[in-house]
């Protein structure tokens, strides 16, 4: 039986990483939630479902509102943390695995916190490595990290057909998203309900909207590139609208190593949990009696710049990939909210980035986590007064 505390408990991941331990309970135990305390009626049904010990939620009015639901529920009451690091302080009790599914650079400190606990962390917050990469890394003990990425952990697995000095290359698969084919001048009249549209995946909000600008494999490129110590130009990004082969590794005899499985982000997560051992009965596998063709495209880098600009990004690194990050965090936003055009993300992301590389004076020889917060403030503020000037 493993203990488990799940950060991001009630959006899309934290929701499938439940349900996969609702079919493998004599395996996981939850023994904590943490939530951003906007679906309080969603949290308390989980609080129900599985009794945690301990639960999180980052203010206080959101722990009332929580207190009350589960009064008027009849839910028993967990111990109830609040407070901006109650995450933190949730995870740093420690737990056989914590899955942290945080969403943007709000989850890097969880993840410092489950690693010092000594917790196996099942990482879905790939900003973590994305802005925090070598704290990230120093902070972790052989096997510590476990990605949850359908790409990584197709990565991973693939991984386990080689030794390290025989990998030539990674092979970085994108579904295109929403706008695969289109052009600029398509791009201009975009809507959110547009962005959400994804032709394959379930995601969240922010994660769909990366999607659909390929931020989000760019992010991952930079992930990968941290995670398994890879060369820059070592990842390539290929685009595979089926979503069936979730990435691949090239090893220096020619041979590739391919894992495939329907788009369903419960095997990742089922791995994370088990790992190194795989669960029964997670997912169903291809059909293989149906006829089916799988097909591989290059990335329109004219139309869709995001990942060249997220490699350029990772190869400086420092705090550039935190200003990447935070940029488009608030791009994101803005665009949601109606006071950015779809192509305006990207263009924010840049110029915010070039904006620093003209007024930083040098990147620092050894990061720290006070740097990431310099960084990421400064690169919101400026996002927000660009976006403040289009508009």
């Amino acid at each position: 039986m493993r203990d488990v505390i799940i950060l991001g408990s009630t959006g899309s991941i934290g929701t499938q990483t439940l349900d996969v331990v609702s079919r493998h309970g004599d395996e996981f135990r939850v023994v904590g939630l943490a939530a951003g305390g906007t679906q309080i009626a969603r949290l308390a049904s989980q609080i129900a479902a599985v009794r945690p010990a301990r639960v999180a939620v980052p203010t206080e009015p959101a722990a009332d509102q929580l207190k009350q639901a589960l009064r008027e529920a009849g839910i028993p009451q967990p111990a109830i943390i609040a407070g901006p690091r109650a995450s933190c302080d949730l995870t740093s009790a420690g737990a056989d695995v914590v899955l942290n599914a945080i969403t943007g650079y709000a989850g890097l400190e969880s993840t410092l916190a489950a690693l010092a606990a000594g917790s196996r962390l099942a990482l879905a917050n790939k900003e973590s490595l994305v802005v925090g990469g070598p704290l990230v890394l120093a902070a972790a003990g052989p096997g510590q990290i476990v990605p949850v990425d359908s790409e990584h952990s197709a990565f991973a697995q693939a991984l386990r057909g080689g030794r390290a000095e025989e990998v030539s290359r990674f092979i970085l698969t994108a579904s295109g998203g929403p706008f695969r084919g289109q052009t600029r001048k398509q791009l201009k009249k975009v809507t959110v309900a547009d962005a959400l549209a994804h032709p394959t995946w379930t995601m969240g909000r922010v994660v769909t909207i990366n999607s659909a600008t390929l931020v989000n494999k760019g992010l991952e490129l930079i992930e990968a590139a941290v995670l398994f110590s890879q060369p820059w130009d070592a990842i390539t990004v290929v685009v595979h609208p089926q979503s069936l082969v979730h990435s691949m590794v090239e090893f220096r005899d020619g041979s590739t190593i391919a894992q495939c499985s329907p788009p369903d982000m419960r095997l990742p997560i089922a791995l994370a949990l088990g790992w190194p051992h795989r669960l029964g009965d997670v997912i169903r596998p291809c059909d293989w009696g149906q006829p089916t063709a799988w097909t591989f495209e290059p990335v329109d880098n004219r139309t869709f710049p995001a990942v060249e600009l997220a490699r350029e990004v990772g190869r400086m690194g420092g705090t550039v990939p935190t200003v990447f990050n935070a940029a488009n965090e608030v791009a994101v936003d803005a665009f949601c909210a109606g006071h950015l055009g779809f192509l305006g993300i990207v263009e924010v992301v840049a110029d915010t980035v070039a904006t620093y590389l003209t007024t930083a004076t040098g990147e620092p020889a050894t990061l720290t986590l006070d740097q990431i917060r310099v960084a990421d403030a400064w690169a919101r503020t400026t996002a927000a007064a660009r976006i403040g000037r289009t508009a």
